[in-house]
């Protein structure tokens, strides 16, 4: 199970919110590549970095530091936030990120998860947001009707062969994570599965491990490695051991 140390960009800024709620902010780098840095250091087999200006504008607005994260680390970094069409999707893999996350447009145009998934096989993944189950999008402020379990069921038939599930309650709140939920979705789909939204302890790493057999192959870990709930070194040796 991999962990995956997430960088979330807001104002050219590394930082993190509660329950993605904009004035409940907290600047933790004023550069966010040196918080990747910091993680590929210290042992993160993948970054998760995340545009938040994108995700409630609709498009990117935090590129060039991706870009320069993407050019000043050696591992794999998946990136979203704010992408919705295929061309924006198509110049961040040219650049050399590893994965997209797509969120929104799964939702309001299916269509073009089905493209990249078929021009890229593997590389693109859905970020799931859910409150009570149900999916929100453009940024967690607009819930839709769908359960985040039947949109998990039409990426999987579109293509799709990796999502994100975030529980928004959880998000930020050092609360743990929804175990019942995350377990629900890795029975249901047949697809990798990494949970977000939680994470506070290393006990929280161990309660998901008995959910790896079910497809849960990552987890992404934001504020805890940053408030120092976790050490990063800590978290590896979990799932190594």
């Amino acid at each position: 199970m991999l962990i995956i140390p997430a960088v979330d960009i807001r104002g050219g800024r590394c930082v993190r919110l509660l329950h993605g709620e904009m004035d409940k902010e907290t600047v933790y780098y004023a550069d966010p590549v040196e918080a990747a840095l910091r993680w590929e250091a210290e042992g993160a087999a993948r970054l998760q970095i995340t545009d938040l200006d994108g995700a409630f504008d609709g498009r990117m607005k935090n590129a060039a530091i991706i870009e320069k994260i993407v050019r000043s680390v050696q591992i794999p970094v998946q990136v979203g936030g704010g992408i919705r069409d295929i061309q924006v999707a198509k110049d961040l893999l040219a650049l050399g990120v590893s994965h997209v996350i797509l969120g929104t447009v799964a939702v309001t145009d299916p269509d073009v998860v089905a493209a990249l998934c078929a021009q890229y096989p593997g590389r693109i993944i859905v970020g799931i947001d859910a409150r009570v189950g149900r999916v929100a999008i453009r940024g967690w402020l607009e819930e839709v009707t769908v359960s985040a379990v039947e949109l998990a069921v039409q990426m999987a038939e579109i293509g799709v062969r990796e999502i994100i599930y975030t529980d928004i309650l959880r998000d930020g709140a050092l609360q743990g994570p929804n175990l019942a939920d995350l377990r629900k979705m890795a029975q249901s789909v047949p697809l990798s599965v990494i949970a977000s939204g939680g994470i506070a302890s290393l006990q929280d790493i161990v309660n998901l491990l008995p959910l790896e057999p079910l497809g849960l192959t990552g987890v992404i870990i934001g504020k805890a490695l940053y408030s120092g709930h976790i050490r990063l070194q800590d978290a590896l040796a979990v799932t190594a051991g």
